[in-house]
């Protein structure tokens, strides 16, 4: 049955509470929410309650298409809100990737055109772009330096692009780039600009408009504690237009029926068709839960525990600031994968990076003094 408001699942107010009905994170030390962050029971529930009503009720008592708009409707509304976008301006997928994929196929690309991105980009990053290649683009890389761009290596990359991605927040240093500068200097060169902002919601706030870019790409199954699937993307109302998304189906144009099309406005030219209910009821919960809690809060405490584990770490072993400035901390290990190995026997979980070479911790709000001092504890050995 549809879940009535008297059968909501009762929202944790505090980070303590978000812990105890979080069940992965019962038994062991889990520092990978940089990759995936288990998601809590109420969050499991909406979906789960979601994907009932679709299913069961709303083939006779609904209109299953109908509903499944309207769920995406209410997530829009909720991202758009805790983004500080207009609904209009979000559009729902299914991951970061996607949403850069979308993006790249939006653009009519030609010989010469000029791709720009950072030597440390995730791989949703990269692929797009060295698939146009093909197509005669150039891809031309920003070298960084301990997770840091160079200013005017990066004015002089984008003096010709056609677009710039970078990432808000690397997922290899933890550090925060200066989003709003490099936007505009994209700008001043009329490149248009997406920032990868996947590892920003959930730990750190997140205003779109005062970054000023042109697309903004995340996902809910990392730091927000959302469902796998639960991809979203900003597009800026102001230059929707010049998108034109590979792909076409109903939702992405105007009059689905007639004997040409057009494509929705904003940023629902990219949505293409049916979408499955449950990761959006689940994000819609998984930002309330965030938004109850209170993002300040929880900045303020991943930078509490990420700055116990920095500083329990020689500086020698730290690729990232000694300062942190976000949950990621990465440390310098002999041997990455074997020490992620003998850690997750004593489960506790992180994950090896490529590059650096080294073990990365992402800490969370939800983790706690103790699972800091377990990992050090494990850690030891490597010093």
């Amino acid at each position: 049955m549809a879940r009535k408001e008297s059968d909501e699942p009762a929202q944790p107010t505090t980070l303590s509470e978000l812990r105890a009905v979080t069940p992965a994170l019962s038994d062991g030390h889990y520092f990978n929410f940089g990759a995936h962050g288990p998601s809590p029971r109420p969050v499991v529930e909406a979906a789960e309650a979601a994907h009932h009503a679709h299913e069961y009720e709303a083939p006779i008592h609904d209109d299953p298409y109908g509903m499944a708009g309207h769920e995406a409707e209410k997530t829009q509304e909720r991202i758009a809100a805790f983004v500080g976008a207009s609904p209009d301006e979000i559009a729902l997928t299914e991951s970061t990737t996607a949403s850069v994929n979308a993006i790249a196929g939006a653009i009519d690309w030609g010989p010469g055109d000029v791709v720009v991105r950072t030597d440390i980009e995730h791989p949703a990053g990269i692929l797009p772009w060295r698939r146009l290649k093909r197509n005669g683009v150039e891809v031309r890389v920003v070298e960084t330096k301990r997770g840091r761009l160079d200013r005017e290596a990066y004015i002089e990359a984008v003096s010709d692009a056609k677009l710039v991605c970078f990432s808000a927040l690397t997922w290899t240093h933890g550090t925060v780039l200066p989003v709003r500068e490099l936007v505009d200097i994209a700008h001043d060169a009329g490149a248009l600009v997406l920032v990868d902002a996947v590892q920003v919601p959930g730990q750190l706030p997140l205003d779109v408009t005062e970054w000023g870019a042109d697309a903004v790409a995340a996902a809910g199954h990392k730091w927000l504690l959302g469902l796998w699937g639960s991809g979203f993307m900003y597009v800026d109302s102001d230059v929707a237009d010049r998108f034109h998304p590979r792909s076409v189906g109903y939702r992405s144009v105007t009059e689905p029926t007639g004997d040409g099309f057009e494509f929705a406005a904003g940023a629902q030219r990219f949505e293409v068709s049916t979408t499955n209910t449950a990761p959006n009821a689940a994000l819609r919960e998984a930002i309330g839960i965030i938004d109850t809690i209170g993002i300040d809060r929880i900045t303020q405490r991943v930078k509490q525990l990420a700055t116990q584990l920095a500083d329990s770490v020689p500086e020698k072993r730290l690729y990232s600031p000694k300062s942190p400035e976000s949950g990621l901390v990465t440390i310098d290990v002999d041997d990455p994968e074997a020490t992620v190995a003998r850690l997750a026997k004593e489960n506790i979980i992180v994950r090896s990076l490529p590059e650096p070479n080294g073990i990365r911790a992402s800490v969370h709000a939800v983790n706690t003094p103790s699972d800091i001092e377990a990992l050090v504890d494990a850690l030891r050995s490597e010093w």
